[in-house]
């Protein structure tokens, strides 16, 4: 078989992952993949750079649409992030009938939907495995190793900026702001992080996660986004003292009458496999119906982690190429025709115990009027322990671990428990998820 020549668009650092791991491997992917895979044509910003790079014999263009019409290219690899010329991008090969493999979570999780019927209906396809996770292959998981079973939720570390300032926090007692200074030195965090710690990357790739996990479109609108940045080492040590650990988790589950798509901070114990993944790694942990529990872990952003999904797509995409459609595995996961409407819920309806701090000042009947407001609004306390609050802090700390209620409950609670003259800040909320 003839070999299959690549357009690269975007040499940034996925990109040179890219060119890397395809030229140390290449005798691994040609048998693995039937034929030899070559990059015949990139586009980039900086074309001399790209140049030293890529070497002389590699067709150079400036716009990436170029590379997407060059009749020497077969397949396109779309790697420079953001969605209005990616989506021209990935439009223009769909409709060249030339199949794309893309790295691009935002695009995916705003306009995947369109961009899958798009290429059903040109007889292309999209192949998306670096999207979430970077290295890790969840979406073949999810899509083809997981489908005898009924998924019942699913529970990651999605980022990896945010995983490495929480394990900061915890292992060196540094603040968030710290913690973040540290990342962006290091090159985890962006100058501007807001993406990251606000948890708006990880609530993009659960929309994906939970459109193949259920069988339903991707609706990153419907995600709940809270970030770390209120965090304090002294939650992060409370924590720790009560025997869990603080993530940043993008948690899906299917309930009776809807499903969710949360993404928050979450105390998870100690003993849970998730609980030590430390740094900037990410892990994803699936309860299936049938084969229970199954962890993924590995990196999840870098260039060669990275590199490693984006190839393993194209060699899907290069055994596939003359294959009838029905042979390809649905963008979904599940047949297009019989995806599931259930609705998402609202953040409201979901149920789960909470970490609950509330600085009060230390006086008689503080601790009975917050029980008293708890149990006005049906939420029960598994325990209850005053603490010192953090230096130059006035007044104390009392630190509440609740059983399973629904979030409606909690901020009625929580609402009421601010009003008082007793207290000093508005109560800090956690969620707990024991994976039990």
């Amino acid at each position: 078989m003839k070999a299959v020549r690549v357009g690269l668009i975007g040499v940034g650092t996925v990109g040179r992952g890219v060119f890397d791991v395809l030229n140390r491997n290449c005798e691994e992917i040609s048998r693995r993949a039937g034929c030899e895979i070559i990059v015949s044509a990139a586009s980039a910003r900086d074309l001399d750079k790209a140049k030293d790079f890529l070497g002389p014999t590699i067709k150079l263009y400036r716009d990436p649409l170029e590379v997407v019409h060059d009749e020497n290219v077969d397949i396109v690899i779309e790697l420079i992030g953001g969605v209005t010329t990616a989506r021209a991008v990935i439009e223009a090969s769909i409709a060249l009938a030339k199949p794309v493999v893309t790295a691009n979570k935002a695009l995916i999780a705003e306009q995947g939907n369109d961009l899958f019927a798009l290429a059903k209906k040109n007889g292309s396809m999209v192949a998306f495995e670096a999207a979430v996770a970077g290295g890790i292959p969840i979406i073949k998981a999810l899509r083809e190793g997981l489908s005898a079973n009924r998924i019942e939720s699913v529970a990651g570390i999605l980022n990896g900026t945010t995983n490495f300032i929480l394990s900061e926090m915890r292992a060196n007692g540094l603040s968030f702001q710290e913690a973040l200074s540290e990342a962006q030195r290091l090159g985890y965090a962006e100058a501007d992080p807001t993406f990251d710690v606000e948890g708006i990357d990880a609530g993009q790739k659960l929309a994906i996660i939970a459109s193949l996990s259920f069988g339903i479109p991707i609706q990153p609108e419907k995600v709940y986004c809270e970030g770390i940045t209120d965090l304090t080492e002294g939650d992060i040590r409370a924590a720790e003292d009560f025997g869990y650990r603080v993530k940043l988790l993008a948690i899906t589950k299917r309930r009776d009458h809807g499903f969710e798509m949360r993404v928050h901070p979450t105390l998870v114990p100690q003993n849970c496999v998730i609980a030590s993944v430390d740094g900037a790694m990410n892990a994803v942990l699936v309860q299936g119906n049938a084969v229970g529990q199954t962890l993924y872990y590995g990196a999840g952003a870098g260039a060669e982690p990275t590199a490693s999904a984006v190839i393993a797509d194209l060699v899907d995409v290069v055994r596939l190429r003359d294959a009838a459609a029905s042979a390809q595995v649905p963008y979904f996961a599940f047949q297009t025709d019989r995806l599931n409407d259930v609705p998402i819920l609202d953040m409201s309806e979901v149920e789960s115990p909470c970490y609950l701090r509330v600085r009060v000042r230390d006086e008689p009947g503080v601790l009975a009027g917050i029980a008293g407001i708890l149990a006005e609004h049906g939420v029960s306390i598994e325990v209850m322990r005053q603490r010192e609050s953090e230096s130059g802090h006035a007044g104390v700390d009392i630190v509440i671990f609740t059983h399973t209620t629904n979030e409606r409950s909690i901020n009625d609670s929580l609402k009421e428990i601010n009003a008082l003259d007793s207290v000093f800040d508005m109560p800090v909320r956690l969620r707990i998820e024991t994976f039990s």
